[in-house]
């Protein structure tokens, strides 16, 4: 039988992100992807202009009429919330459908480059918090790992511009990845993480860190930032738990496609807040074990 997920994020007309990214991958890989959205934008945040329809009193529609169709998931991935109202919807639609059997991937869309989303407020955040805690995997950029574990920012960004910060940026996020303890996520997954190798090269990466082990797949940085690439990243990783393949190997499958997308993208200097041409890489993702 088809593996599913729930796809609980919002849908941007343009931006190349959420629910846009999220099909798309989720279905190259096999899987199907449900979607549930939280706001529909005309385009996505970064952009000068956008119109947002928050969806907060839609949520409980779908919740009650998948519950009437008695469907189940193999996962919940949670993405954009609009507000903190939205948080406690999706509570509601994890009692109702977070079976033992299903895994919850949080993805807590806050920030980005030391910088807060206009959507975030402090009362959004200790629901993050909440909602992150509840999850078995995580994939938070920088900024949204140290909004969540109340560390600074600026301090990892500074090492980061460091010559040989490596090991010292990996053992900065480790640490910060184990203080949620036994009763937060298993597994976390920071992505966008920067450093500065010996060379002087910038290089980026995601680093995957269980209570085990530590997995760092890192590329160089081509010095753009594009919309999109989380959610990419994150819809890559939902799937590949879904059917089945470890998460270092969607890690690295993921790193290969979006690298692929983000030089293609800058060869045809395409503006960051239009998002990476990921679209004639979807065949990377397809294989795996099902």
């Amino acid at each position: 039988m088809a593996k599913k997920i729930a796809v609980i994020n919002d849908l941007s007309g343009f931006g190349r992100c959420s629910l846009t990214a999220a099909i798309s991958v989720i279905s190259a890989m096999g899987v199907q992807p449900c979607p549930l959205p939280t706001a529909i934008l005309t385009a996505q945040t970064e952009y000068p202009s956008y119109y947002l329809s928050d969806c907060t009193d839609h949520m409980e529609h779908f919740r009650r009429e998948w519950e009437k169709m008695g469907q189940t998931f193999d996962g919940i991935y949670t993405g954009f919330v609009a507000s903190e109202a939205q948080i406690h919807e999706i509570f509601r639609f994890i009692e109702t459908f977070g079976t033992p059997g299903a895994f919850l991937l949080v993805d807590p869309i806050m920030g980005d480059d030391g910088v807060k989303y206009d959507t975030f407020t402090p009362t959004l955040l200790e629901q993050m918090k909440i909602l992150s805690r509840k999850a078995d995997i995580i994939t938070p950029n920088v900024t949204e790992l140290c909004l969540l574990a109340d560390i600074d920012f600026a301090h990892i960004q500074k090492l980061s511009r460091r010559r040989g910060s490596k090991k010292e940026i990996i053992k900065i996020l480790r640490q910060t990845a184990l203080s949620f303890g036994k009763d937060g996520p298993r597994h976390i997954i920071i992505t966008g993480v920067h450093f500065t190798d010996k060379q002087g090269i910038s290089q980026i990466g995601n680093l995957y860190v269980t209570g085990e082990e530590t997995f760092f797949y890192f590329v160089p940085y081509i010095g753009k930032s594009y919309s999109g690439t989380g959610d990419l990243f994150a819809s890559c990783v939902a799937a590949g738990v879904a059917r089945g393949d470890t998460i270092p190997d969607t890690i690295h499958r993921a790193g290969d496609f979006l690298e692929a997308a983000i030089k293609d993208s800058v060869r045809e200097q395409i503006p960051e807040n239009d998002g990476v041409n990921y679209e004639k890489y979807l065949s990377k993702l397809g294989t795996g074990q099902n």
